[in-house]
């Protein structure tokens, strides 16, 4: 039994084999998942899914008429609030930050139970009318999953962080049946990882997943549209100027979904396990006046995007969502801000493609393909995942009519959403409780470190007129394989390095060679720039070394190896040498 665990624990198969495991788990765990949220959809409503049944009553309680929804959510907040306040409180929200957080920080460790306290709590919370989606659920089951098996077997860090990403793909890959988004989401969004070996891991895991779903949900896109295409080259304006709105509009879904959670927490003054079910009421007039906001709300999404709303309904619903979004997760409700940002675009594109179409009939095309480029625009410009955001609509819909098109607009609303905000809707979620995952770890060694404090001095430099020959020798004895390239005037040029010395040199035809030829660019650090940056460059670079320019970046003022930031950090951590006499 302990070889076993040994082999599994240390070997790249025993990897491959937990990675599977993981992915079955998540996958089961999807389905299951699913399975309850209809099941509490159903309990709760009456309704296989309520926010296609207008203001219909509940056949169970048919005396309250369309007035159940105003306690549908109160009473999945009395079960889930107490739940999670009692045994995971993390299963609160919606989830992707906690795991990203685990991987970046906690070295990819998540608490056994947050699995079944997040499946329970946030098909609860969607059942019960919670404007919220799936995904966010699902990869925080999925990672759990992963966390602890990879827990149990007691793997190296590293190894758990995979199996983490594995459980969050599979379960993306089972529930939406998308096993390519899964992975990329995985990838983009939780490990921020693309090593060969991650990478296939998370592709067997969604595979898997992606396999097990089928089999028990069947194998349809998850999306049932007409079929779209680009009529008229000028159509690309339009959906560019659509992606520039949608990323604006995913910025400001994020900022308004914590506005609305800072309103929240500012009112509520009673204990936090009946937050969910007090805010249900507030929820439960939201759904009375509209209840196409009730769940996740697929049923209205397809009919938007299939041309079935007028414009100022679009924009009725579009506003609703948010609200109702931000609402749920304000009072404590748990579930993902992946589908509603999915709706949110879809309302926008809609109604961009109505007016479009009503303005220049001549070129706007099908509205519905307004509708779907709109769904990944906005997701790019809130959670800036623009390659997750393709490659989930094309599974989502099995279109690849739309892709061009669809790239094109993903790409304008990443690029606004980072020129208006540092933030994505999940890392803000982090940054608030003070937690910057792009900054060093606390206590880490490097933080508040500048390169200025370890860097050596310049090496010997090579004139660039000298040949090869004789640059073999200088570059032999210095100690890292790699010098600096100078001009006749003293100016840096870059670096030549010993390795491309002497496959220049191998054929014998380049002794009288200079080195300019071989001079490369590298990249380079200034005298400010934080060590834990300088480090990813290093390791870009191969490890031998990288010159330190001045503040001005006009002149040379150093040069940064790993041996000078691990003698630099030593020196500082032990302090001074205390002689046995001296003690």
């Amino acid at each position: 039994m302990s070889a076993a665990l040994t082999a599994l624990r240390e070997s790249k198969g025993g990897l491959l084999v937990l990675a599977l495991l993981v992915g079955a788990g998540a996958g089961l765990g999807a389905v299951a998942f699913r399975w309850m949220i209809k099941g509490f959809t159903l309990l709760l409503s009456g309704h296989q899914d309520y926010s296609a049944a207008g203001h219909a009553a509940n056949p169970y309680v048919p005396w309250l008429g369309r007035f159940f929804v105003l306690l549908a959510p109160v009473l999945a907040g009395l079960v889930y609030g107490p739940l999670v306040q009692r045994y995971a409180r993390e299963a609160r929200g919606h989830g992707v930050p906690e795991v990203m957080y685990a991987v970046a920080r906690r070295g990819g460790k998540i608490a056994p139970q947050v699995a079944l306290v997040k499946s329970l709590a946030s098909a609860l919370c969607i059942g019960g009318g919670g404007s919220v989606g799936r995904e966010g659920p699902i990869v925080q089951i999925g990672s759990a999953l992963g966390s602890s098996l990879g827990g149990w077997v007691k793997v190296a860090e590293d190894r758990l962080k995979v199996l983490v990403a594995c459980g969050a793909a599979g379960g993306i890959a089972a529930t939406f049946n998308a096993p390519l988004a899964g992975v990329f989401f995985a990838m983009e969004l939780i490990l921020n990882d693309f090593t060969a070996e991650s990478f296939g891991m998370v592709v067997l895991a969604s595979v898997t997943a992606s396999v097990i779903g089928r089999a028990c949900l069947g194998n349809q896109p998850f999306l049932h549209l007409p079929a779209f295409q680009v009529q008229h080259l000028s159509q690309y304006l339009l959906f560019a100027l659509l992606g520039i709105l949608a990323g604006a509009l995913g910025v400001g879904f994020t900022k308004i979904l914590y506005r609305i959670e800072d309103l929240c927490d500012a009112v509520w003054r009673g204990p936090e396990w009946a937050r969910p079910a007090v805010g249900g009421l507030l929820l439960g007039l939201l759904l009375l006046v509209l209840p196409e906001m009730y769940g996740v709300g697929y049923p209205v999404l397809e009919n938007a995007v299939g041309g079935k709303y007028v414009i100022g309904f679009l924009v009725v619903l579009l506003v609703g969502k948010i609200v109702a979004t931000s609402l749920t997760i304000g009072i404590g409700g748990s579930g993902g801000v992946f589908a509603p940002s999915l709706f949110m675009g879809a309302m926008l594109g809609s109604a961009f493609g109505a007016a479009a179409h009503d303005l220049v009939p001549g070129i706007a095309g099908p509205v519905g393909a307004y509708g779907l480029i709109g769904m990944g625009a906005v997701f790019a410009g809130s959670a800036r995942a623009p390659i997750t955001a393709v490659i989930i609509l094309f599974e989502l819909t099995g279109e690849y009519t739309i892709i061009l098109p669809l790239m094109t607009a993903i790409v304008l609303a990443t690029g606004v959403s980072r020129a208006l905000t540092r933030d994505t809707i999940y890392s803000l979620k982090l940054r608030r409780r003070g937690i910057d995952l792009d900054a060093p770890a606390p206590g880490s060694h490097f933080a508040g470190i500048k390169v200025r404090s370890v860097m050596e001095p310049v090496p010997h430099a090579l004139p660039a007129t000298m040949t090869l020959a004789d640059a073999a020798d200088v570059l032999a004895r210095s100690p890292h394989g790699v010098l600096p390239v100078v001009s006749a005037d003293g100016r840096y040029l870059g670096a030549a390095t010993a390795l491309t010395a002497a496959e220049t040199l191998a054929d014998g035809a380049h002794d009288t060679t200079t080195v300019a030829a071989i001079t490369h660019l590298p990249s380079t650090v200034t005298t400010d720039t934080d060590l834990s940056d300088a480090l990813d460059r290093l390791v870009g670079a191969g490890g031998a070394g990288l010159p330190v320019l001045d503040a001005a970046r006009t002149a040379l003022a150093g040069w940064i190896t790993h041996q000078s930031v691990l003698t630099s950090l030593h020196t500082h951590s032990v302090g001074p040498e205390v002689s046995p006499a001296a003690a």
